[in-house]
């Protein structure tokens, strides 16, 4: 079966957060069940320098104001077609945004271009390539869905998968003409959205099957509280509804062999943990000591908890725990932790920024991360976590929820607690859940234990690659009865 995955990122070649795993890691999870992915991916310049000995498929002498061309490629064994339009896609900064962080102010009409290129490319625009499927990842790819639906493609079928609803490409109503889109298009059941239009809104309207990164996540977002004003739509929608959890590349993320950290180690001997957690001591600046090492590896925004975080890192460390914080984000919450940093030294040390080997270094040294999320998707980051035997505090929402055991006293007796959860959005809940940590941490054989159950829990590819799988067939196939 050949897919068409559509992504604005993919790991390794652009990377801002887990999308960009999920989008590298599918096409090799899928494979053993005889799916061939090829990944559509716009030409960024980091993409463009990756790909070695590129062959033009498809020439667009103006599309949406610039002339461009597909490419296909293969890169690392991932096969890849991109799409190399310079107006676009060629210019300094981020995926999304100009070095200070400002959204491109034509982000309307480069990911359209690249929905309309990968609706053209469903219908046969690539000689010898007819893709079964096709799925689109989030806002950017979503209007994929409505091009094919108008009829680029109309009897290729597609899934969308929601990484985050709070992010939903919404744009004025007078983009609408330069889209492409037949008048009809611009609906209550096409892409119009509040008077305006709605990338993520026409892809669930005409996506064939929709699909959420946890189970959990894909029942939140059908309550107002977490489905950002699109719970009815989708509400409506609930049969075509799957939550699937995300998985994790474990080659990629194993302590037994990652040559990025100091000491490399296993679930039966933890003991190399504590030469990583000197580096970590080292890095941050942090006073050697026998209290727990928390670490944070996020976005420093609101929607992480940040600010929640912020309130509760003076009872951390007057309840003996340090802290090492990486991430970037929001300004204002930026300087409140740097503050706080500054009048613990020795106790807590922020780095800005994203460092993939750093990030690395902390799940292998720190004894717990902290993830105090007011909503969560799926989250990665407490899934290599386990993996490392760094102990996830997390909130209960989302995929953390789905994928973290709670410490309480049964599930200790039981040995299947791999970490310890909160209500989300609540300063004393998240003080709480400290305060029982550092005490467990105490206990050594617990600490152990805990680790060790993280460790050996299962959040590779396969179960979920099977589930997308029976999906995909289904929609090809047809149900089986």
């Amino acid at each position: 079966m050949e897919v068409l995955a559509v992504a604005s990122e993919m790991h390794p070649l652009v990377k801002t957060g887990g999308l960009a795993d999920v989008v590298g890691a599918l096409p090799a999870a899928l494979a053993p069940s005889g799916i061939r992915v090829t990944t559509l991916l716009p030409g960024y310049p980091a993409v463009m320098r990756a790909v070695a000995k590129p062959r033009a498929v498809v020439r667009y002498p103006d599309l949406f104001g610039g002339a461009a061309r597909v490419l296909r490629a293969t890169v690392d064994g991932q096969r890849l077609l991109v799409l190399d339009a310079p107006l676009h896609f060629a210019r300094d900064g981020g995926a999304y945004g100009d070095m200070a962080g400002r959204d491109w102010p034509d982000n309307w009409r480069r990911f359209a271009a690249l929905a309309a290129v990968a609706a053209d490319i469903a219908g046969g625009a690539v000689k010898g390539y007819a893709p079964a499927l096709v799925h689109a990842h989030d806002w950017q790819a979503a209007l994929t869905l409505a091009y094919m639906h108008h009829g680029r493609a109309s009897a290729v079928p597609g899934v969308l998968t929601i990484h985050n609803l709070a992010f939903q490409g919404r744009y004025d109503a007078a983009i609408f003409p330069a889209l492409g889109l037949p008048a009809a298009a611009f609906a209550v059941d096409g892409v119009e959205y509040y008077g305006g239009v709605g990338y993520l809104k026409a892809g669930l309207i005409c996506a064939d099957a929709i699909t959420t990164v946890s189970p959990a996540y894909a029942q939140e977002i059908l309550t107002p509280a977490y489905g950002m004003g699109l719970d009815g739509l989708i509400a409506g929608r609930r049969d075509r509804l799957h939550g699937i959890l995300n998985g994790i590349d474990i080659a990629q993320w194993n302590p037994a062999d990652d040559a990025g950290i100091p000491a490399r180690y296993g679930p039966r001997s933890l003991s190399g943990r504590v030469r990583n957690r000197r580096a970590i001591e080292k890095r941050f600046g942090l006073d050697k000591g026998d209290g727990p090492i928390f670490c944070v590896i996020s976005r420093l925004t609101w929607q992480k908890g940040m600010d929640i975080l912020a309130d509760a890192i003076d009872d951390l460390i007057a309840s003996g725990g340090r802290l090492a914080l990486l991430g970037s984000g929001d300004q204002a919450i930026e300087g409140s932790l740097l503050a706080t940093a500054d009048r613990h030294r020795g106790r807590m040390g922020v780095v800005i920024g994203h460092d993939e080997a750093l990030s690395h270094l902390l799940q292998a040294g720190a004894d717990a991360i902290l993830i105090p999320s007011r909503f969560e998707p799926c989250g990665l980051t407490q899934l290599y976590a386990l993996r490392y035997g760094c102990v996830p505090v997390v909130a209960r929402t989302g995929g953390l929820g789905d994928t973290v055991i709670d410490a309480n006293e049964a599930a200790l007796m039981a040995g299947v607690a791999t970490g310890l959860i909160c209500d989300p959005g609540s300063g004393d809940a998240l003080r709480g859940a400290i305060r029982r940590t550092i005490a467990l941490h105490r206990q050594p054989e617990r600490w152990a234990a805990l680790q060790r159950a993280g460790m050996k829990a299962d959040f590779s590819w396969a179960r979920s690659a099977d589930r997308y799988a029976a999906l995909y067939r289904s929609l090809i196939e047809g149900p089986v009865v």
